[in-house]
């Protein structure tokens, strides 16, 4: 792991614990291991580390992605859902300090924000692409629709550890049921597996959800 994205990972941990300002570059200089000045040699600011730091680790991880041409709705969405799901957990630590700290720093609540907007649009883009090829028949704003299922997962991954009563079952079945609900929703024919809430999304991406809370 090169130095830099050390300094960006530390940070990102020190900003989830401690937030803004208890972030200071002495703290994440020992998490990370190094001298203090390489902080300011490598950022020149603690603002524009912990800036970097949030949208790297936090908000900017490389995407899952939708299939250009769909095939099998309920599979592909439950997959891209289980990875979308699995990210936000992991970094969900870190995005309720953002979350919690955005009066005081509203523009840290930008760097993380970029990963969940680009999921958006292509989660609409996919909606949409569902619509030409006539596999989803009902009326229906794709942003808006996408902006369901996106809740769905956000608040799942989010919520599951402090709420575990109001998210009965597993990450991946829950998952798969969000799916369900939108496919309805806008029209889309469920096969009969999947109208019946049964698991039909890719066993490694069902395990990988299964195994996603820490």
């Amino acid at each position: 792991m090169e130095r830099r994205e050390e300094l960006l990972r530390a940070a990102a941990r020190v900003y989830a614990q401690h937030g803004y300002r208890g972030s200071t570059t002495r703290r994440i200089a020992d998490e990370a291991g190094v001298n203090e000045i390489t902080i300011f040699r490598q950022f020149g600011t603690k603002d524009a580390l912990i800036h970097e730091a949030i949208a790297t680790c936090g908000g900017d991880a490389p995407a899952p992605t939708l299939p250009a041409v769909p095939v099998d709705p309920v599979a592909e969405l439950s997959a891209w859902a289980v990875k979308l799901r699995a990210h936000i957990n992991g970094t969900r630590m870190l995005l309720r300090r953002c979350m919690s700290e955005r009066d005081e720093h509203p523009q840290l609540i930008a760097s993380a924000n970029q990963g969940p907007i680009r999921a958006a649009r292509d989660l609409a883009a996919y909606l949409e692409r569902l619509r030409e090829h006539g596999m989803a028949s009902g009326e229906f704003d794709a942003r808006m629709a996408a902006s369901m299922l996106l809740g769905s997962v956000f608040a799942d991954a989010m919520g599951r550890d402090v709420m575990p009563d109001v998210y009965p079952g597993s990450p991946a079945k829950a998952v798969e049921q969000y799916v369900c609900f939108l496919l309805r929703g806008i029209g889309a024919t469920l096969p009969s597996a999947a109208s019946s809430a049964s698991p039909s999304a890719s066993p490694h991406a069902l395990s990988h959800a299964q195994h996603a809370d820490s």
